[in-house]
């Protein structure tokens, strides 16, 4: 469902020249499974998100979704993903309701399609009790679970979360987190990008573990485990920072 194969990104910076964010990025992800990004902040998590949503084009390297490549079928990529990042906003002057619904409208989404998606939606993510809220008095955690709605009304095979948990208490995060789990089951094809390693563990089928740019593991957490002799992501974490640094 997901193919990137060499994906790199540089920019260029007028004091450093030539900066690589993303440096030969390949993975797969499957219907049904949860493929983390593992690094610090820095590490080009959130670009590599920009490069498979389109908002990014690659210097090299191709990625395609769901059949369709990123650069020169962005169209038909956007119809066939969601994706919720950390600073995704949430319109002050509408309701919780209205701002999912003018979403579908923009995906095309017909009436007789479109209410019956807003109510299993807001049942299932149990937005119901603030359906009517403005968006100025959301709380964060109401904020989030609005934006994980605009990003699955569309109902489409992939996923892309940059750091969703970022600004939520524990008891939100446990119910964003909850909610991406349930996704999962439903099918969905996730990309979760996170520097929170209980998130990984909590989550992901397989992980990425990338440190400036570059990746520097990737396999299921008892794959490299197994492969490095750690018995903790934390551990694990560390220990291939520390091998890169050296290096």
């Amino acid at each position: 469902m997901i193919e990137a194969d060499g994906l790199t990104k540089t920019f260029h910076d007028f004091r450093r020249g030539e900066v690589v964010a993303v440096q030969d990025l390949s993975f797969t992800v499957r219907p049904g499974e949860i493929f983390g990004l593992l690094g610090p902040n820095g590490a080009g998590k959130t670009t590599a998100m920009r490069l498979l949503c389109t908002v990014l084009k690659p210097t090299r390297g191709t990625a395609r979704i769901a059949g369709f490549d990123v650069v020169t079928q962005p169209g038909e990529v956007r119809r066939r993903i969601g994706f919720l990042s950390a600073n995704t906003g949430v319109y002050d002057r509408m309701t919780a309701w209205e701002f999912v619904e003018y979403f579908g409208r923009l995906y095309g989404m017909s009436d007789e399609v479109l209410r019956p998606a807003l109510e299993d939606i807001f049942t299932r993510l149990q937005m119901n009790s603030f359906r009517d809220v403005l968006g100025a008095k959301m709380s964060s955690g109401m904020k989030q679970k609005t934006s994980i709605a605009r990003t699955i009304i569309h109902d489409p095979p992939v996923l892309v979360f940059d750091e969703p948990t970022v600004g939520l208490d524990v008891l939100v995060a446990r119910q964003v987190l909850d909610s991406i789990r349930e996704l999962r089951d439903r099918g969905k094809c996730i990309v979760f990008s996170t520097h929170i390693m209980h998130e990984v563990e909590r989550l992901c089928d397989r992980v990425a573990i990338i440190y400036q740019g570059r990746t520097l593991a990737q396999g299921s957490l008892p794959e490299l485990f197994d492969a490095f002799g750690k018995s903790t992501v934390e551990d694990l974490f560390f220990h291939l920072v520390d091998q890169a640094d050296r290096a």
